[in-house]
């Protein structure tokens, strides 16, 4: 009976701790398929070259324009990617309340075609039915 208590308290710790939480709650999964575009304004996604900088970036954190540009590419909206990775709730905007997923993706369209980097939550979307043209499928 005790082993059972043990086993049991063990699971539900488990069920708690943050690796867990961050695999259910993520944005997107690993493998799936998105369109890279930011909002309506700037539709452009910067690609960053670290998860790390990404984050800081959205913190607020940065040197200069210079720093920046050398540390991400500038993909066109509309780029096809796939998911490699999500990190949720990792980065914290300077300038709203909610945490974002840093999502890392492979770019498997356009003129980055098979680079990788990290983007934010809110620059990915899902196709739309009108893009399942361009299967893309996982590299093996």
């Amino acid at each position: 009976m005790r082993l059972l208590l043990v086993a049991a308290a063990l699971v539900i710790i488990a069920g708690l701790l943050p690796g867990s939480a961050y695999a259910s709650l993520c944005t997107a999964p690993p493998g799936g398929r998105v369109i890279l575009q930011s909002d309506d304004v700037d539709p452009d996604v910067f690609l960053w070259d670290s998860r790390t900088r990404l984050v800081s970036y959205t913190a607020g954190e940065w040197g200069n324009t210079r720093a920046i540009f050398a540390h991400t590419l500038l993909a066109e909206p509309g780029t096809k990617a796939l998911v490699v990775s999500c990190i949720s709730g990792v980065a914290h905007p300077k300038f709203s309340t909610g945490d974002e997923d840093a999502i890392g993706v492979k770019v498997v369209s356009g003129p980055y075609r098979g680079r990788y980097g990290w983007v934010l939550s809110s620059d990915i979307h899902e196709p739309r039915p009108s893009d399942s043209s361009a299967v893309v499928t996982a590299p093996k």
